[in-house]
């Protein structure tokens, strides 16, 4: 027979679940207690561990940080009221805590330390809520990053980037109820911790408060925001799985193909969405700036280019770019034009791709991220000068102004990015995908014609400024062409024999004609 003590003890631990299998005993809480030591923010734990049941390993850790505390005291006095004083007025805070960020903002004195005291404490709070909770819901590892997030948080003394990983903890935490929505939080996370802030948002003055605390803010998110799946929620196992269009006939038997190219109907997470392209972006600006850019080489390929130009009869730049910069009404158009769509176009498309029609946003964005791969390896396989940087030719640089050739480095442009990546063109490439999605894509005739202008009126400005030849815009469209055929091949032809909701009927209704066609 089973006593009732041991039925209680085996209930209670059914009830705990993996919470039960971390150690409870004094000599955990004496590790959490010579760690409080060490970093003081971590006595975040004693309350966790006394919320979570987990009593007498909560005194063993107050005990042991409190003798400690006393050892340091009597034995380095001195010590101890520098590392006040320093936390008083502001020197050596953590980086990642709401202390430094206050005093980014520029708060300082009294005031601050006392804004500080109450964001901590609320802070702390919520996130030892949340934390005992998870713990009591079984998910021990996750109650411990929520606590970790929190004490980055809070701590108020430096501390290097190893503090970044109680944030990296949080990847443990499942969030949203769709399985497309799962790599979301992860993804966002290593991104936050791994990669400098400049990638992952750009250098504009109102997104700065962000930018400089990323890792801050995903911890607070993480200790107080994130919405965390219980265990007992009906998604926690079996989330809602992503719609995929059927396999279209004409796709090639031959290509094996990968389980993410199957083709996503429903649309995709937007958090996720804007971090990949961001990042992708910055990815490639940095690839682009690397790409080899010595000038004698770009010269060379530069006269290469003209010379076939000229034996293929359309060596039109220099006519052209002279005839602009003597019309002031047609200069300012161009240049304009040229500085201005480039990203705004390509933007706007994706962004009404995204909300109307999200099965060919994928289809889009696919195509336009493989053009701009295959891109990087023409910077780096053939680098090239543009006409307004060959001496001697006579060019007039209408947007950037007289550069002065005979100096290496051609002025202030160099430093901004690699000027000898011109081969083959993106300012065209990108224009032309614009104007075949919206041919391809837009319901009315006035917005296909307004897709069709948009490349023939970005080629007579990349000659007419005389930032590209026109055999740049020759391979730009061939690196387009490239990507729309990868995405074919890859996953089938963009049209689908029926629309999203359409599919989604037919499926639901599918059982019952199996079950028909049976009878």
């Amino acid at each position: 027979m089973v006593n009732s003590s041991d039925r209680r003890g085996a209930d209670r631990g059914a009830a705990a679940g993996p919470w039960a299998l971390v150690p409870a005993g004094r000599p955990a809480g004496f590790l959490v207690g010579l760690a409080a030591a060490l970093q003081p923010a971590l006595l975040l734990f004693v309350p966790l561990l006394w919320l979570a049941g987990r009593r007498p390993a909560a005194r063993a850790a107050a005990a042991t940080f409190a003798g400690a505390a006393v050892l340091v005291w009597a034995c380095l006095p001195q010590d101890v009221g520098t590392y006040g004083i320093r936390l008083l007025t502001g020197t050596g805070p953590s980086p990642y805590s709401v202390h430094g960020a206050l005093l980014r903002f520029g708060l300082a004195g009294p005031g601050e330390l006392l804004l500080y005291a109450a964001l901590a404490a609320a802070l702390a709070w919520a996130a030892l809520r949340r934390a005992a909770r998870y713990a009591r819901d079984g998910q021990p590892l996750l109650a411990v990053a929520v606590t970790g997030c929190a004490a980055v948080a809070v701590s108020p003394a430096g501390g290097g980037r190893h503090q970044l990983l109680w944030v990296l903890l949080a990847v443990v935490g499942k969030v949203g109820k769709r399985a497309a929505d799962r790599r979301v939080w992860p993804v966002a996370v290593v991104l936050a911790v791994t990669l400098p802030s400049a990638v992952l948002l750009p250098d504009l003055a109102v997104l700065a408060p962000v930018r400089d605390n990323v890792p801050l803010l995903t911890a607070v998110a993480a200790a107080c925001a994130v919405p965390f799946l219980p265990r007992s929620s009906p998604y926690w196992h079996a989330p809602v799985p992503a719609v995929h269009g059927r396999p279209a006939a004409s796709r090639w038997a031959r290509v094996p193909l990968l389980p993410f190219w199957r083709r996503v109907l429903s649309r995709p997470n937007l958090l996720l969405e804007l971090l990949l392209i961001r990042v992708g972006y910055s990815i490639y600006s940095h690839i682009r700036a690397a790409a080899p850019a010595s000038r004698g080489l770009a010269e060379r390929n530069g006269s290469r280019i003209h010379g076939i130009e000229r034996v293929l009869g359309i060596d039109i730049e220099r006519t052209v770019n002279r005839a602009v910069a003597d019309a002031p009404w047609l200069e300012g158009f161009f240049n304009f034009y040229y500085s201005s769509f480039h990203f705004v176009v390509p933007l706007a498309i994706l962004a009404v791709l995204y909300w109307r029609r999200p099965g060919d946003y994928r289809w889009a964005r696919a195509s336009l991220g493989l053009a701009t791969v295959l891109a990087l390896a023409g910077f780096w396989l053939f680098p090239l000068a543009p006409p307004r940087l060959m001496p001697d030719l006579g060019f007039v640089d209408t947007v950037h102004g007289a550069q002065d050739l005979a100096h290496p480095s051609y002025g202030a442009m160099t430093a901004i990015s690699n000027q000898y990546a011109a081969m083959p063109s993106l300012h065209f490439g990108w224009a032309l995908w614009c104007g075949v999605v919206a041919v391809v894509l837009a319901p009315k005739g006035w917005q296909k014609l307004l897709g069709a202008l948009h490349p023939l009126i970005t080629v007579c400005a990349i000659v007419a400024t005389a930032n590209h030849w026109v055999l740049d815009a020759v391979g730009g469209a061939a690196v387009v062409a490239a990507g729309f055929g990868l995405v074919h091949v890859l996953s089938g032809p963009r049209a689908l024999r029926v629309t999203l909701p359409a599919q989604r009927r037919s499926e639901a209704d599918e059982p019952g004609r199996l079950a028909a066609a049976g009878r």
